[in-house]
């Protein structure tokens, strides 16, 4: 993707060096594995703090240059990313004559507080929805490339890109409907209903990805195939596979590797929302 010099966008809150809240999420992105299921790049419920374990937040550790200037590009890229989806979403916000309002990055290092409870990197990146901001540690960037074998720049932007999407499907009103779903259903059916919640946040970064190349030309083939690599190594079936050995499908809430490919594959290839109701019959 071609981002250096372009614009990055400004609704960005940089709290890198402040100390984050007084819990974190513990066990690791690898050490348990609903964790990743719940938290991993979704809209997770992070009120739900009964089902994680709490241990007291550990102090950072000190960045050299080198890391630091890492993290610096890392913020830099981000930021141009979210100014992207701010203008596709504007622009088709208005073609739907409606009004899109941007949400705020919060970008954090180690734990974070946020209208939705305390968290820390262990969760990924999440959107909150009481708030309306996208929470990313970045060194979620380098446990995609060293865990899960997503390399590519575009990995992350597609990371930003589906958080972005979820925002999107709050001003559309699809998340106030899941929450409102949430309190009637089992837990179990409640996944099924979580997965293509998921999956439509995927449809939305293929869409923005669409349009991003479409109005602006800054998207490489090879840049859709690091999304599509970084959506196959997230997929339910996959993680579980890899951290606990068994594969169950009443616990997904993300949906398989082939289902995250696939629906951005669509809304990158169609760029029509019309196309991306993940909810109605038959749709996967």
């Amino acid at each position: 993707m071609q981002w250096q010099g372009r614009r990055e966008s400004t609704n960005v809150d940089d709290r890198r060096g402040v100390s984050g809240g007084g819990l974190a999420i513990g066990g690791g992105v690898i050490g348990v594995i609903f964790i990743l299921a719940k938290f991993l790049l979704g809209d997770g419920d992070i009120n739900d703090l009964s089902q994680i374990i709490q241990q007291p937040q550990q102090q950072q550790t000190e960045m050299t240059q080198q890391q630091q200037a890492a993290d610096d590009k890392e913020a830099a890229f981000v930021k141009v990313v979210l100014a992207d989806t701010e203008d596709v979403w504007t622009k088709l916000f208005n073609d739907m004559g409606r009004t899109y309002t941007d949400p705020t990055l919060v970008l954090f290092r180690g734990g974070v507080s946020t209208g939705c409870g305390n968290a820390s990197a262990t969760t990924g990146p999440f959107y909150c929805p009481a708030d309306h901001n996208l929470y990313i540690d970045l060194s979620f960037a380098q446990q995609l490339r060293d865990q899960f074998g997503a390399t590519g720049e575009f990995a992350m932007a597609y990371v930003v890109a589906h958080e972005v999407g979820h925002h999107v499907q709050y001003l559309l009103g699809v998340t106030q409907k899941m929450q409102q779903l949430q309190q009637q259903l089992s837990e179990t059916e409640y996944n099924k209903y979580s997965v293509r919640l998921e999956l439509q946040a995927d449809f939305y970064a293929g869409v923005w990805a669409h349009y991003d190349q479409k109005m602006k030309n800054v998207i490489k083939p090879e840049d859709i195939d690091q999304a599509l690599n970084a959506a196959n190594a997230i997929g339910d079936d996959r993680l579980q596979q890899e951290y606990q050995g068994t594969v169950t499908p009443d616990s997904f809430t993300h949906g398989t590797s082939a289902q995250r490919m696939y629906w951005f594959k669509k809304g990158y290839e169609t760029g029509d929302l019309n196309q991306g109701d993940t909810f109605a019959s038959g749709s996967f």
